[in-house]
């Protein structure tokens, strides 16, 4: 039986767009070099398929499969394919039990999707045995406790806490980044390369995005969960999502956000 994991940010509309803004160029550079026209690959946690579509366009005429854990963004990144004019099956699946065929894909990639997991490692082996041998599992996630910001503001180290503390409460790891090689070493993977990027918002349209987005998102699934389990009052989340309003119109507002990264060999 697959576990039951819960995604930490739900699927609201709010969350939806923000990860709809993601790219290929933004989000999985460190893939891109190897990828190349007629390569066959699975997008595993495709949400809206912004960096889906951008990875068919890479490897068309190449057959590229987009997987959801429910239906929820799917209507979207069916919109977006069809938008852009590439070919990409969009169909909801289960990372611990993908219904693809062993050696299916030359590349299976996942951007921000191991940390939601209670079963990284398992999920790392699923995804290495639908890829062909010599070909490369792709994995990138952020890492909460190394989010860094300025002005510093105790709101925000409590955003940070709270988000923390429901992830561990969804039997998730937040920290996932800095976890990702140790993962890949127990999923059996022996030729690993790993790296390290950033988001960096900075500039006030990029403040305006984020803080704008999370003063919102913080009474979406997140919030919810950490008002249900006593972990904060909706007078917190207020006080939260006016930090991140103040942050936005700051004129020295500055945010880091690391990842990990991972090419694995099949």
């Amino acid at each position: 039986m697959s576990p039951k994991d819960v995604y930490t940010h739900g699927h609201g509309e709010v969350v939806v767009r923000s990860h709809a803004a993601r790219t290929a160029a933004s989000s999985a550079a460190y893939l891109l070099p190897l990828l190349r026209p007629g390569l066959d690959l699975l997008d595993v946690g495709c949400g809206p398929g912004s960096i889906t579509v951008d990875l068919a366009e890479a490897v068309a005429p190449g057959r590229v499969r987009g997987v959801e854990i429910t239906d929820a963004a799917l209507p979207e990144a069916r919109k977006n394919a069809e938008h852009r004019g590439v070919a990409v099956e969009f169909a909801v699946d289960d990372v611990y039990r993908l219904s693809d065929p062993d050696d299916s894909y030359d590349v299976t990639h996942a951007h921000q999707v191991l940390q939601h997991l209670s079963g990284p490692v398992a999920a790392l082996r699923e995804m290495r045995r639908v890829t062909r041998p010599g070909g490369v599992v792709a994995v990138r996630d952020a890492d909460y406790a190394a989010f860094t910001w300025w002005p510093g503001d105790e709101r925000l180290d409590t955003w940070l806490k709270l988000y923390r503390a429901v992830a561990h409460g969804n039997n998730a790891e937040p920290d996932a980044g800095r976890r990702l090689l140790s993962w890949a070493h127990e999923a059996g993977f022996t030729e690993v390369t790993s790296s390290a990027s950033v988001w960096c918002y900075a500039t006030p349209e990029e403040r305006a995005s984020w803080g704008g987005m999370w003063a919102k998102r913080i009474y979406s699934a997140v919030g919810e969960m950490a008002v249900q389990r006593g972990l904060a009052t909706p007078a917190e989340l207020d006080a939260i999502s006016q930090a991140w309003q103040d942050w936005a119109a700051h004129p020295d507002g500055w945010l880091m956000i690391p990842h990990g990264e991972l090419l694995a060999r099949a």
